[in-house]
């Protein structure tokens, strides 16, 4: 488990293009077989990856960093699967998990294993785990269940449809909330105008991108912005004071998944685009 530690505004203003990356992007989040997971100490987000392919994968804990027996003795934790078709054990239960599924597993849980269908086409689960403070039951959700929230217009190349999985008219959570925004063909902007919120930090996982595709992830306070050239299934992390928008060279799909002191997912700053700087 690497290990991410929260840092001021005032010190990532002096941050050059190297030191950005190692702070806020994680660059490997599927390893063929393993699990793969960064604990970041803001909001105690944990952020990861599964990729089971010829054998199952096993969500365990990091005694050391997390001081418990089991992953989730203390925690939360979303999984979306944005690979092929596959499925989760959770205790002796499996879940079936095709494309774009997601499930909440509660507090408490003391087993929980990943597998794919078929070895040619792999699932790929993509986790986010908060603390947690009671138990919610395990719950699954297709994208076809989730929220729709549609936003943007094609004139501002932000037309967009939010999926909100794991949220407070959803999928019961402590604190974890999880979505995932589809952009609209022609669209390549996501949150935009951009916000802050400073209750909830954020993470944004970029994928269903081009093999030469890029986003330009923006960051920093709004009138000190900075940004991060991302790849395909790479993730960033977005501390509360931080904007958290991108543009992509190609079409593109992104998951977010927030923690903090509330779930309200209109809690938030807004930022006027002719403000930022």
């Amino acid at each position: 488990m690497e290990i991410r530690y929260a840092a001021h505004p005032n010190d990532v203003k002096s941050y050059d293009t190297s030191r950005l990356r190692q702070e806020f992007l994680i660059e490997t989040l599927f390893v063929q077989d393993e699990l793969t997971l960064t604990y970041s100490h803001v909001d105690r987000f944990i952020v990861g990856g599964a990729f089971p392919v010829s054998k199952q994968v096993k969500l365990e804990a990091d005694t050391h960093t997390i001081g418990a027996a089991t992953f989730l003795e203390r925690r939360e934790i979303g999984i979306i699967n944005i690979g092929g078709r596959g499925s989760v054990t959770v205790d002796g239960t499996t879940y079936d998990m095709e494309p774009k599924d997601c499930l909440y597993v509660g507090l408490g849980a003391q087993d929980v294993v990943f597998a794919s269908a078929d070895a040619s086409q792999p699932a790929k689960f993509y986790l986010n785990s908060t603390p947690a403070h009671k138990t919610y039951p395990t719950v699954k959700a297709a994208i076809s269940e989730a929220s729709p929230n549609h936003l943007g217009a094609l004139t501002t190349n932000n037309e967009r449809t939010i999926y909100r999985y794991i949220h407070t008219n959803g999928i019961q959570s402590c604190q974890l909330v999880m979505g995932m925004t589809l952009l609209k063909p022609g669209s390549n902007w996501n949150t935009m105008p951009c916000h802050t919120h400073n209750r909830r930090s954020e993470v944004y996982l970029y994928f269903d991108m081009a093999a030469d595709g890029n986003v330009f992830h923006l960051m920093g306070e709004p009138q000190e912005t900075r940004h991060l050239v991302v790849r395909n299934e790479q993730a960033i992390l977005s501390p509360s004071w931080s904007i958290h928008s991108g543009v992509g060279t190609t079409s593109y799909t992104f998951i977010w998944g927030m923690g903090g002191e509330n779930q309200i997912f209109e809690d938030m700053d807004a930022v006027a685009p002719q403000d930022l700087k």
